[in-house]
């Protein structure tokens, strides 16, 4: 029991230290908060249609197949506190990942 503690710890870990040493919420540089999280959603969308299952995250209600990987539920974790630009070089990653084409932000 003991070591799966710790393998679970481990496994967390870097996530406990990245969401406490957060200072503020902010968009990726040239949009602005509203613009961040509407491409943030748009993203979260094309993930949950394409890749795995978000469920009501961000508004997108795709609910099949399989569950979204816990990098791409932080990174909508990250919007829906107003720090896309944390959560949307993510998504865009996961997207890439998957071979899911990355539309442009539009400004």
């Amino acid at each position: 029991m003991a070591k799966l503690r710790e393998l679970l710890f481990g496994a967390i870990a870097p996530f406990i230290v990245t969401a406490c040493t957060q200072t503020a919420a902010t968009p990726p540089p040239g949009m602005t908060a509203a613009q961040g999280l509407s491409y943030c959603t748009q993203l979260a969308t094309l993930y949950s249609e394409y890749v795995g299952d978000t469920g009501d995250d961000l508004g997108t209600t795709y609910s099949g197949g399989e569950e979204a990987d816990l990098r791409a539920r932080f990174a909508i974790a990250e919007c829906e506190d107003g720090n896309t630009a944390k959560g949307i070089p993510t998504l865009q990653n996961r997207l890439r990942d998957a071979k899911v084409p990355v539309p442009p932000p539009s400004t």
